[in-house]
This record gives C-alpha cells, structure tokens and sequence, in this order.
C-alpha cells in the first residue's frame, strides 16, 4: 500500500498525476491531507477540477509557527501511518508537511519516496531549503527531477542506488490538462483579456512578502514594468500576501499599479490557462517558474536564489530578486528573448515511473 502525504496547492497539482497513476494501474493507496493549505480557493477546488478521490484523511492542521504547524502534521501522519500501515510513504516537494511525512514515516521504519528530491537554492534563510534537504536526507526513494538536481544528491553523498532520474510530475500534469483547461476555462474573457496581451503575477514566499523592505520593492517593480508597457496585469493574490499587504499599509501602492486586477486565488484550469497566454509572468514562485518554461512563457523570478537554476540555465527565467529597478530591467530583457528554449522537466511520464519504482514493478 502507498500513502500519499500532501498538504498545499503545489503538492495537490504535482502529486495529481501520481494518484491517477495508482487508479489506473489498481495500486491499493489513501491520500493524507495535512490540511496546511486549508481555504477552499488554496485546496479543495483543485481536488474537485481535476477529479480526483477525496483524500482519504485531513489532520486540518490549519495556520500557526512553523515549529506548531510541524508538530501537529508530525503527531497526526504518525497515528495514520501506525493504523493503516502502509508499505511506502510518498511525499513532494519541500514544504513543512513533507519534512512532517518523511519523519514520520522513518520513524515507523517505512520506505520513504521524496517526489522533486535533489532541489537547492542554497539559501538557508528559506524555511523550504531545511525541509528538502531532511527530506532528501531521510528518504529511502529519491526521485530527482532533473540531471542537475540528481547531481546534487550524488555531491551530497546519497546514495546511488536511492537515486532515479523521473523527471518532474508538473509536466504530466501539464501535458495532461493543458487541452482540458483550453476548454472549460473562460478566464480570458472574464478578464476581458487576450493571449500575449498581458502580464501574470504571482507572490507569496515568506522571505518576500513577510519583509515591508522586500515587498514594497516588488510592488514598484510591478508599477514600472506596468506603467512602461500600459498592459493589464493579472495578480492572483495568496491569502499570505493579501494579510501583508494590509499589515503593511501597501494598499496604496498596490493601488496605484495602472491595469492591476487582483483577484483571488484561482482555480488549476483557470491558472494554466492564463500562465498558457501571458505575455511574461513575474513569479516568486518555484512551480510558477517550471510550468511558465514548460509553457514557453518568458519569466521573471522574483527572488535572490533559485531552487530551479534549470530554468535559468534553459534561457526561460531570469532572477531579479525584489529589487525594482531589477524587475523591471529584466522584464524587458525576457520580452525580447526567442521562445526557443528547451524544457529541462521532462517527458510527462514522472509519474508511471515513480509508481513503477515505489511498487517494486519493472
């Protein structure tokens, strides 16, 4: 049996293909949601759009500290694991409900698979750096996602024969809903937009958003990338994002963003659909960053260090930190870059051959 830990709206998208995988092949599973992400827009639509299982447990940790929110996923993955006593325990990415997972599944003596293993953005501030490398450290199944992240867990000192090269899950999650959002999305119109005739926006990381200095900065950034382009910009904005905003007394300068829509999070179809047709993204955001250079959408990372070197490295992305006058400087250097890149994710099948690794099949 195969437990499946997932907890946020990333983990929910890229563990999607991992679960219809196990449908498809009749492979006995249960999905443990944490409940890290817990409003409806961060979590359950994305369960009911891309028609998958309820999960089959919700601990509904809800928000708090890091150490707090940690404990209660820990004390409740552990009594799950104990009664339902599953073979293998699969887990993805780098939030506080895979460090959760992984330690709870070791602890019991289980397999434990870590889906996207081998990321770094050597950037200890960020609390995601400690909870992939535990979960790397721990985990008996390393899935790396790339070449580049399969060499770091090599350099680490893991060893080889835990390590499998799957590429990564997102673009099977892509490649299998992309046709499907093309359909069923009518955002464009909703927004009174079309393709390559605005900007999408995404912000939410903790070393950004939770810092006035850092915040402010981006804002301005997106006030002269707006103000120089006269093009409206969509901005789904993260709860996290929204309560700084409000702490902060930024309002104003959020307000003053010629074109801005801000709209609440939104739904996977609708998402895909406006990252599919934007004219560039500026995103904080590591998923944001694989499914914009997947899209062959051109990109600008608003961060120091990135955990998707790849993208960079592929001429997708480019890394501007918070730095305004960075923002808008490399918005339009990507502008004006050929979408001639090449994806360093994947062929779409990560999922059959994490499966295939976790069950032991050939």
């Amino acid at each position: 049996m195969i437990a499946i830990v997932l907890g946020t709206r990333p983990e929910i998208i890229k563990m999607a293909p991992v679960i219809r995988e196990c449908v498809k092949r009749g492979v006995d599973h249960f999905v443990l949601h944490t409940g890290q992400h817990y409003d409806y827009e961060m979590d359950k639509v994305f369960f009911n759009e891309l028609e998958l299982e309820p999960e089959s447990v919700n601990l509904d940790v809800g928000s708090g500290s890091h150490g707090e929110v940690t404990g209660k996923m820990l004390i409740g993955i552990e009594k799950v694991l104990m009664e339902r006593n599953p073979d293998t325990i699969l887990v993805q990415g780098d939030t506080n409900t895979v460090v959760a997972g992984a330690l709870a599944a070791v602890k019991l003596h289980k397999s434990v698979g870590h889906i996207e293993a081998g990321l770094r953005s050597y950037n200890k501030e960020q609390p995601e750096e400690h909870n992939r490398i535990i979960a790397d450290h721990i985990s008996t199944l390393l899935f790396a996602p790339t070449e580049k992240a399969e060499q770091t867990l090599l350099h680490e000192g893991l060893p080889r024969e835990s390590i499998f090269l799957t590429g990564n899950t997102i673009v099977d999650a892509v490649q299998q809903n992309l046709e499907i959002a093309k359909k069923r999305s009518d955002v464009l119109e909703r927004f009174n937009i079309s393709k390559d005739s605005y900007f999408l926006v995404t912000a939410h990381r903790e070393e950004n958003v939770d810092h006035l200095d850092r915040l402010t900065s981006m804002l301005d950034g997106l006030h002269s990338v707006a103000e120089r382009y006269s093009l409206p910009m969509v901005f789904p904005m993260h709860p996290r994002t929204r309560k700084r905003i409000r702490d902060f007394g930024l309002q104003g300068r959020l307000d003053a963003i010629a074109g801005l829509k801000v709209t609440q999070p939104l739904g996977f179809f609708d998402f895909l659909s406006l990252e599919a047709n934007a004219k560039l993204i500026l995103t904080d955001s590591g998923g944001v960053v694989e499914e914009a250079c997947i899209l062959k959408v051109p990109c600008v990372s608003m961060r120091d260090k990135s955990d998707r070197q790849e993208s960079v490295d592929a001429g997708a992305s480019m890394l501007s930190g918070t730095d305004a006058a960075a923002i808008a400087k490399l918005a339009a250097e990507m502008l004006n870059r050929k979408r001639s890149w090449k994806s360093p994710f994947g062929d779409g099948r990560a999922a059959e051959r994490i499966i295939s690794l976790s069950t032991g099949a050939t």
